[in-house]
């Protein structure tokens, strides 16, 4: 676990509150992410955790609260021109075109660092040919790091679930984000897959240098590749620091275990 005491946050999430009605998911929460980490973000099941991923990446809007990314105020924005600023999200349920291969469901993740106009891509001609090249060479050179050549010109559909999550993968680090967002990578996974997942993890944040922020419910892996994490409960933030002091704070091991330290 690194030190990043002293890094500057890439993103700050100030006193955020999430209404549905009368339903309140997120209770006047804050938090910051910092370059270069790894950040769990952990909680019972209703916790508010999707809920804040979707803040994060603009699918919901708090009616209080600020986010501020690289030191400015964030004010509302569509998730694609959140895509565009450097962050890449995965979802819980899989989200891949199950009818198309494996290359090109993650050449789908370029499509935010597309600047050719929509006839120069029908023409396949000038910009729009040059473009495709060197996308899909950024395409190939992530299919080797995720060690799925012998898959590339298969259909997703076809794919078994562990496969299928690692090419979803692949299609958020296709955006090349300063800042990836990892809902549940390894739900439904068995040990071998979990394990093969955490490795890609570090392997993203250590190798592309790529800020994470992950939801998982496997205390095992959060506690083993997470710099800090941050625990939520009823919408409510009952935990921050490092795995060491999240796994003695009392508060914590109450939501987890439902026993009372008074």
């Amino acid at each position: 676990m690194r030190d990043t005491a002293t890094v500057e946050p890439m993103l700050d999430i100030r006193n955020i509150t999430l209404r549905f009605g009368g339903v309140v998911a997120i209770r006047d929460i804050s938090f910051d992410i910092r370059q270069g980490e790894i950040r769990a973000i952990i909680g019972p099941n209703g916790a508010g955790k999707s809920s804040m991923l979707n803040v994060i990446n603009g699918f919901y809007h708090p009616q209080e609260g600020e986010i501020w990314f690289r030191g400015k105020r964030r004010g509302p924005m569509r998730p694609h021109q959140i895509a565009r600023q450097g962050l890449a999200r995965t979802f819980q349920n899989i989200a891949l075109f199950k009818g198309m291969t494996t290359l090109d469901n993650i050449m789908t993740g370029r499509m935010t660092r597309m600047k050719s106009s929509m006839l120069e891509q029908a023409l396949w001609w000038g910009r729009a040919e040059r473009e495709e090249n060197d996308h899909r060479e950024k395409v190939e050179r992530i299919i080797d790091f995720l060690e799925i050549q012998s898959i590339r010109k298969t259909p997703v559909g076809r794919l078994p679930y562990g496969l299928q999550k690692r090419v979803e993968l692949g299609r958020a680090l296709a955006a090349e984000p300063e800042l990836l967002l990892l809902d549940e990578p390894m739900a439904g996974m068995n040990v071998e897959e979990k394990e093969d997942m955490s490795r890609f993890i570090l392997d993203v944040n250590d190798e592309f240098g790529t800020t994470i922020a992950l939801i998982e419910h496997d205390m095992g892996v959060v506690m083993d590749i997470s710099d800090r994490v941050v625990v939520l409960d009823y919408g409510r933030k009952i935990g921050d620091g490092t795995p060491e002091e999240v796994r003695n704070n009392p508060d914590v091991i109450d939501a987890y275990l439902g026993v009372s330290h008074d």
